[in-house]
């Protein structure tokens, strides 16, 4: 129970289905105080309290696990370390893998329970595969993807049949406090939303240059690549503009060289997309090529596309080119599907 409306209607719905529900919250923040405050984040103390209170609503038992350390080194280490290599990081989908569906659900199995419910918008069909939510603008079946089927087999996600106006509602008449509280934006541990900042914090001021794609001149210079994510256009400082006026755009990063390479928007287009770790939870992994759809980023837009899967690897041949791809994201493979399209299986973009 993260203090967020979703995670309060999920625990009351799992109440009604019949289980022996217990809430816990997960304190993340070594310091609290240096967390998001206000109701931007879900690390907070005043996180903490809302839901307390609504564990006290629902009435079922409430606790408090301390999981600090192992979202430091697991998640925020591994966020620093991932810009510091030149890659663009989900935290969302790191956490999911490495907390709350394997720290948090070990510990439950430890102590008995045989499940772990979130209010994730995302559903697990009769079949047991994870597909995307109703309500497509909140889907959360992308950061859920890196899940294995042993874990998504311990996962219950009430709220994939409802939109968030449905879940609000919902709250409401159950007379749940966080019924209205705004949704968390941004990354929980940032506590000012300065991911720059944060980053120059750990890693200090790394002078560059900022090179053209095309030429090889030098156009301009960076304090540290690490704030420069590719297909970024705001935010490059370029001393010199394209000969054509066009805006340029981030295409690549180069930890080795310190180098931030820019070019025009058409150099941004990808056919071909690989990944690591793959996960496969959509039946028995393929031994031939997939006609399916991918997704790249959170809330990107689905792509047709062939993909080819083993012990090592995803590859995805895309039907038509995307921008905006950045290595460290997930590629997560759909098969549209009439009852809400089914996670085939994702791996990190490499």
């Amino acid at each position: 129970m993260s203090g967020g409306v979703d995670s309060a209607v999920a625990a009351a719905r799992a109440v009604d289905a019949g289980h022996d529900v217990t809430g816990v919250h997960l304190a993340l923040a070594r310091n609290p105080q240096t967390y998001r405050t206000g109701a931007r984040g879900c690390c907070t103390l005043e996180d903490s309290r809302d839901a307390r209170r609504a564990a006290d609503v629902i009435g079922i038992p409430f606790y408090v696990w301390d999981m600090a350390d192992r979202f430091h080194e697991d998640v925020v280490d591994d966020f620093v370390a991932e810009y510091a290599a030149g890659r663009t990081p989900n935290p969302c989908l790191r956490c999911n893998e490495k907390i709350k569906f394997a720290a948090v659900l070990d510990r439950a199995i430890a102590l008995g329970f045989d499940a772990v419910v979130t209010g994730h918008h995302a559903r697990l069909g009769p079949d047991g595969l994870l597909r995307r939510s109703v309500d497509l603008a909140k889907d959360q079946s992308y950061v859920l993807a890196v899940l294995t089927r042993a874990q998504l087999d311990r996962s219950i996600f009430p709220l994939g049949d409802s939109t968030k106006a449905e879940v609000r509602a919902e709250a409401e008449r159950r007379g749940l406090g966080v019924a209205d509280k705004p949704d968390s934006h941004d990354i929980c541990f940032i506590a000012d939303g300065d991911t720059r900042g944060f980053l120059a914090g750990r890693l200090g001021e790394t002078p560059g240059d900022v090179v053209d794609a095309e030429t090889g001149a030098v156009l301009g210079s960076h304090t540290g690549a690490y704030a420069y994510t590719v297909g970024q256009r705001r935010g490059l400082r370029l001393e010199r503009p394209a000969a054509d006026g066009r805006p340029r755009y981030v295409l690549s990063i180069t930890p080795k060289t310190n180098t931030v390479t820019v070019g025009p928007a058409e150099a941004l287009d990808v056919s071909t997309v690989t990944g690591v770790r793959p996960v496969w939870t959509g039946g028995e992994r393929p031994d031939m090529p997939v006609e399916c759809e991918v997704q790249l980023r959170a809330h990107g837009e689905a792509v047709p596309a062939t993909v080819v899967v083993d012990d090592a690897s995803l590859r995805a041949e895309l039907r038509r080119p995307a921008r905006g791809v950045a290595a460290g994201q997930a590629v997560v493979a759909y098969r549209p599907d009439a009852g809400g399209d089914i996670v085939l299986g994702s791996a990190t973009i490499s």
